[in-house]
C-alpha cells in the first residue's frame, strides 16, 4: 500500500491542503508537475466550488493530485471559555459563543464590519462533496477533524481513490486503520493551521506530541503507510521523517510563501517578518486549536475563545476579511508552523526541486557518502 501511494508521485513530497484560499489549483498543479503531490482544500467551499477547482486543476496538469475534506462537526453540548460560572460549571455552548461575540464587538467597530452568524452551518457540505468525488473520482482524498465511516472509505476505494486520514495520537491512528483508510497523515504539534484532532478536548490545548515522537508511536501502533506533517521546511527534515518510518512528508507552511500560493501578500510577508517572533496554538479565530503567528488578535482574544468550532470561524470571518482588505496583519489569521522563518519565496515547482535535491544530499550524508 505504501508503494500504491508513493508510486503516484516521484518525490516523497506532499503539499498540504491549506483551506481559506491558499491551496489554489495553480499551486497544486505546480507541485504535481514538479513530481510532488499537489492538494486542493475543499474546506469552507461549496461542493460546486470544489468541483470547479478540480476541473481547473485537471486543465493544468494530468498528474495525480489530492482533495481534502473536513469531517462534519456535531452539535456541542457545552463549551469552555477558560472561565466558570459561580457554581463552577462551564457555560453552555451558546452562552460561551455569545460572551465571545460581545468581546469582539470592539473589533467589529474598529474594522467597520458586522460579526458573522455563528450558526452558519456545521457540516461544510460534506455529503455533497463526497457525492461529487464519487461521481468524478480523484487520485487521493484526505480527511481532517475525524475518521470517515468504513462505507465512505470503501466507496472511495471502489472508485479508485486512495484515502488518507489525519491523526495526532497513536489512538487516533488506530481508529484510522480500523476504519479502513489507506494511509495515516501523522500530524505533529509543530504543524501550522488547525490540528486534526478527532475530538476537540479543551483540557488538551497545547499539549500535542512532537512529530518525531509521534511518528515512532504511530509506527508501532499501526501497519499503514505514514505521511509525516508538522514543521517540515527542508529536505534534510524530509530525510529525517523518512528514516523514522514515514513514506512521505507533507509540507504546508513551506508552500504558503510560494509564488502560486493563494495566501494574502501580508500573510506571506509575515512568515519571515522579525515582528512575529513565535507561533502558538489558539482558538481565537475558529474555536479549534490552530497554530499561527502570535499577533494582537491572538494575544487579546485567544485566552478567552471557547471551544466552539465552526461557530467562531463563522463569527470572525468578516473580521478576518476586513483585516486582510486593510492589510492589517495584527487582525488576520496568520496560520504558520513552527518552521515559518525558514520559508522561501520561490515558484512552487522550484521549491519541490530544491527540497528533492536537499533530500538527496541528506540521504547521501546519512549513508556515509558525503556531507549535507
Amino acid at each position: 500500500m505504501s508503494s500504491a501511494l508513493t508510486d503516484l508521485f516521484p518525490h516523497p513530497i506532499v503539499q498540504a491542503p491549506m483551506a481559506g484560499g491558499v491551496s489554489v489549483p495553480q499551486l497544486a498543479a505546480a507541485v504535481s508537475e514538479a513530481g510532488g503531490l499537489g492538494f486542493l482544500a475543499a474546506g469552507y467551499k461549496t461542493a460546486d466550488g470544489m468541483y470547479q477547482e478540480i476541473k481547473q486543476l485537471r486543465g493544468l496538469t494530468a498528474r495525480p493530485f489530492g482533495v481534502n475534506l473536513f469531517m462534519p462537526h456535531p452539535e456541542h453540548p457545552a463549551a469552555s471559555s477558560g472561565s466558570t460560572g459561580a457554581a463552577g460549571a462551564a457555560p453552555s455552548h451558546a452562552a460561551a459563543v455569545g460572551v465571545y461575540a460581545h468581546q469582539l464587538a470592539g473589533e467589529a467597530a474598529w474594522y467597520e464590519t458586522e460579526l458573522g452568524d455563528p450558526d452558519s452551518g456545521r457540516d461544510d457540505g460534506y455529503d455533497a462533496k463526497l457525492a461529487v468525488l464519487l461521481d468524478n473520482p480523484v487520485p487521493v482524498v484526505s480527511f481532517h477533524f475525524g475518521v470517515p465511516s468504513r462505507d465512505v472509505l470503501d466507496a472511495l476505494r471502489r472508485a479508485g481513490t486512495l484515502t488518507l486520514v489525519t491523526a495526532t495520537t497513536a489512538d487516533e491512528a488506530r481508529a484510522v486503520e480500523q476504519a479502513g483508510a489507506d494511509a495515516v497523515i501523522v500530524q505533529g504539534v509543530e504543524a501550522g493551521g488547525h490540528q486534526g484532532t478527532h475530538r476537540d478536548v479543551p483540557e488538551n490545548d497545547g499539549s500535542g506530541i512532537g512529530l518525531l515522537s509521534l511518528l515512532a508511536q504511530v509506527r508501532e501502533a499501526v501497519r499503514l503507510p505514514l505521511v509525516a506533517a508538522g514543521g517540515i521546511m527542508r529536505g534534510s527534515q524530509i530525510a529525517a521523517v523518512l528514516a523514522a518510518g514515514a513514506s512521505a512528508a507533507q509540507l504546508g507552511t513551506a508552500f504558503l510563501a510560494t509564488h502560486e500560493s493563494g495566501a494574502h501578500a501580508v500573510h506571506k510577508q509575515a512568515l519571515t517578518n522579525p515582528l512575529f517572533t513565535r507561533t502558538a496554538l489558539t482558538r481565537a479565530f475558529s474555536g479549534r486549536p490552530a497554530r499561527g503567528l502570535v499577533n494582537r488578535f491572538v494575544r487579546e482574544h485567544g485566552p478567552y475563545a471557547p471551544a466552539a468550532y465552526p461557530d467562531l470561524h463563522h463569527l470572525t470571518s468578516p473580521l478576518r476579511k476586513a483585516a486582510a482588505k486593510a492589510g492589517d496583519a495584527q487582525g488576520m489569521a496568520l496560520w504558520a508552523g513552527q518552521g515559518h522563518r525558514m520559508a522561501r519565496e520561490l515558484p512552487a515547482g522550484q521549491l519541490v526541486e530544491v527540497l528533492a535535491a536537499e533530500l538527496a544530499a541528506a540521504r547521501t550524508a546519512l549513508s556515509g557518502g558525503g556531507t549535507a
